[in-house]
């Protein structure tokens, strides 16, 4: 696979890198958004010149069904506005795969639909599982699109303490969406599409 000669310790690389992020100390972060089910926070990213995103709220479902709908498969492209189309492009085990996604315009189209090519890797953590997903070097592009890069990215969802059939959900988000826009208009997008994530995740799961 093209820059990827060892999944597994890609793989949990990746793990780590998520796990660091998920214990780095809440006086760290500043808030960029608040709704009343969802909270957003960010710093300064120590991949790229952007952001580090950290979004968290409760969701009202299992751990299993939560990730089941974020990570690559059918579901996700049946409730996630922003994702135009999806294909696995290699499979390496059963939660383990490369993936090639396409986004919305955002921003009345200040951000033109961009296209992603990325590891994606989900493995139980603590009681509940991670998702996680990187940008690899992928040599086949498409005109049409500009590939942006995620840096590591994912989601936790653990069960809560005194309700199991809700689940909190702590993403980390950090996207170089690339071509020439502001960073400050990326990360004005960046933390409202957070919250319209947690918005229609919930919406798919009550269908569901």
């Amino acid at each position: 696979m093209e820059g990827l000669p060892d999944a597994a310790a890609f793989a949990t690389r990746l793990k780590n890198t998520l796990i660091q992020y998920h214990s780095i100390e809440d006086d760290k972060w500043r808030l960029a958004k608040k709704t009343k089910d969802v909270t957003i926070w960010r710093k300064p990213s120590e991949e790229f010149n952007g952001y580090l995103f950290k979004a968290q709220g409760v969701i009202d479902d299992t751990v299993n069904s939560v990730i089941d709908h974020i990570r690559p498969g059918p579901c996700r492209l049946d409730w996630d506005s922003l994702m135009t189309s999806m294909d696995i492009l290699e499979h390496f085990e059963e939660n383990c795969c490369v993936m090639r996604y396409t986004t919305a315009g955002q921003l009345w189209n200040i951000i033109s639909p961009r296209e992603f090519v990325d590891f994606s890797y989900t493995v139980g953590y603590e009681e509940g599982l991670l998702s996680c997903g990187l940008s690899v070097d992928w040599s086949e592009k498409r005109p049409e699109f500009i590939r942006g890069y995620n840096h590591p990215c994912g989601w936790f969802c653990v069960p809560l303490k005194d309700s199991p059939y809700q689940s909190l959900l702590t993403g980390y988000i950090q996207t170089d969406l690339r071509g020439m826009i502001p960073q400050s208009a990326v990360d004005t997008a960046m933390a409202s599409t957070l919250i319209n994530f947690y918005g229609d995740l919930q919406k798919a799961l009550q269908k569901a």
